[in-house]
């Protein structure tokens, strides 16, 4: 069945939308990265949840899957595809909003800049 949207901006959201998405993305913005990498990165992400994302990510085309190895135990290493790379400047300026937002807002505290989305673009 074909999914159907009301505009382009649900088309996007219904492929980066959700707590992790974006942030698996930045990571892998900077270079490809195996399972483990990326649980170090997102602490607060569960093994069934990053596993979960990143097969979505997969699905959707945004990120590739490599499995290298002839036996158990394989190296899966997860990178962008180029379809992935060109979220690139939609992640930045999503980041710099969220920013600048946080620097009008004594309670709000970003701690990490759009530095990591910046590297997508440079693929």
């Amino acid at each position: 069945m074909k999914e159907s949207y009301h505009n382009g901006v649900e088309a996007t959201l219904g492929v980066i939308s959700g707590k992790w998405k974006p942030q698996i993305l930045c990571y892998l913005g900077n270079r490809p990265q195996r399972t483990c990498d990326l649980r170090q990165a997102l602490p607060a992400i569960s093994q069934k949840m990053l596993t979960q994302q990143l097969r979505e990510l997969t699905a959707d085309g945004i990120v590739a899957r490599h499995v290298y190895g002839e036996r158990a135990p394989f190296k899966v290493v997860y990178e962008l595809t180029a379809l992935g790379r060109s979220l690139g400047e939609i992640l930045v300026q999503m980041s710099v909003w969220g920013e600048q937002r946080a620097s009008q807002l004594p309670e709000m505290e970003i701690q990490h800049d759009h530095a990591g989305f910046t590297h997508i673009l440079e693929g």
